[in-house]
């Protein structure tokens, strides 16, 4: 349990970074500067800090799904007569 908070947070820290990142070049780009294309790339690094983000959280839950498969009553089912 212990390792999927470590691989979280640094996911979380991660996104956030990054996510931070691409406001500021989004914000720039459309206040600062004169190319649209430094909005463009702002709006792409703040897509993929979420894609990072929510990427990191589903293999966190995939590895705690896959941990958890062999734990409770296995049902095998009823053979026809």
């Amino acid at each position: 349990m212990q390792s999927y908070g470590k691989v979280l947070n640094a996911v979380k820290y991660a996104g956030g970074i990054i996510l931070t990142l691409g406001i500021a070049i989004f914000l720039y780009g459309f206040f600062g500067s004169d190319y649209s294309a430094i909005t463009g790339i702002g709006i792409g690094t703040i897509m993929g800090a979420v894609f990072i983000f929510l990427m990191g959280v589903f293999f966190v839950t995939t590895e705690e799904m896959l941990e958890k498969k062999y734990k409770g009553v296995h049902v095998s089912p009823i053979k026809d007569k």
